[in-house]
């Protein structure tokens, strides 16, 4: 088995059902000791209670693995130091976090309250920085980690209604590719995957036939990947159905529009080759757009 999670500890969010659920059996069946995390919410986030994790628990111990549940809401952040804290405390380190929680309060934005806009931010975007920033200084002390961001094709290209859930999950991308340079050093490898699935979140959006096909555990595999000891880091891995493609945010080559005060006319009319796709790149950080830039000017100034 080339992806071994002997001796490793792993904490899931939301894995109380659905596919946290199957991120935490498979992580504890390739020898990873489990911290299986759930609110034992409904799906819009409403109400708790453990016995969802103490469930998936039993079945890891039944199979032989090693887990712990814990009910913390990933929005209250003493809570989650807590879990950490309990993780490292009975095992001694923590070497992977999945952050998989999330609720829905889909409304089209027109018709949506800012409360249901503020709750699902919370969850998805504070809810992953809350656990993320828990486990970080662990992970730096030992030199080693591995923390995933449960991103979504509604945040990459937008969904109707989503709005919310969309802003969510876009700023875990931008979150991803900050923290895998500050965690470059210290060996923390930071990544995002975008779940194409059947699970509680999904079953009213599919007719049955589709649902069928969208076996959540077709998604475990490129969890696994992307949280193992050779994972890549800085990397958007879409999955669903037994597919995986990679989703990357690049920069096209554009165009030289100057300063002049024709400017804005000048874009008006090269607009269609500044979108050209042919030629993009991904830039290695955000100061490598600058720096494109910069050295475009250069050449056109001097």
């Amino acid at each position: 088995m080339g992806l071994d999670f002997k001796d490793r500890v792993a904490i899931v969010t939301g894995a109380g059902g659905g596919l946290g659920r199957l991120h935490a059996l498979a992580l504890a069946a390739r020898g990873a000791k489990v911290v299986v995390n759930d609110l034992g919410g409904a799906r819009d986030g409403s109400g708790g209670s453990v016995s969802a994790a103490q469930a998936v628990v039993a079945e890891i111990e039944a199979a032989g693995g090693v887990a712990m549940a814990n009910g913390a809401s990933v929005t209250d952040f003493a809570a989650v130091q807590t879990m950490v804290q309990h993780a490292v405390d009975a095992w001694g380190r923590v070497d992977i976090l999945v952050n998989n929680a999330g609720i829905l309060r889909d409304k089209s934005f027109a018709k949506m309250e800012l409360d249901d806009f503020r709750m699902v931010m919370d969850v998805h975007l504070m809810g992953a920085v809350h656990c993320t920033k828990a486990v970080w200084p662990h992970m730096v002390a030992q030199k080693y980690g591995r923390i995933l961001m449960t991103t979504s094709s509604s945040g990459l290209y937008g969904n109707f209604g989503q709005s919310n859930y969309g802003a969510a999950k876009m700023a875990l991308v931008g979150l991803m590719q900050t923290l895998s340079i500050e965690g470059a050093k210290h060996h923390i490898h930071v990544n995002c995957l975008a779940p194409t699935a059947a699970t509680r979140m999904t079953e009213d959006l599919m007719p049955a036939q589709v649902l069928a096909a969208l076996k959540p555990e077709a998604v475990v595999p490129a969890m696994l990947v992307l949280v193992g000891q050779d994972a890549p880091t800085r990397t958007i891995l879409c999955a669903g159905a037994g597919s995986v493609e990679a989703a990357q945010i690049t920069l096209t080559q554009g165009s030289w529009i100057g300063l002049e005060d024709d400017a804005p006319e000048r874009l008006q009319d090269a607009l269609d080759a500044v979108m050209d796709g042919s030629g993009a790149s991904v830039p290695a950080s955000g100061a490598a757009q600058g720096a494109f830039e910069i050295s475009r000017a250069s050449q056109h100034l001097t």
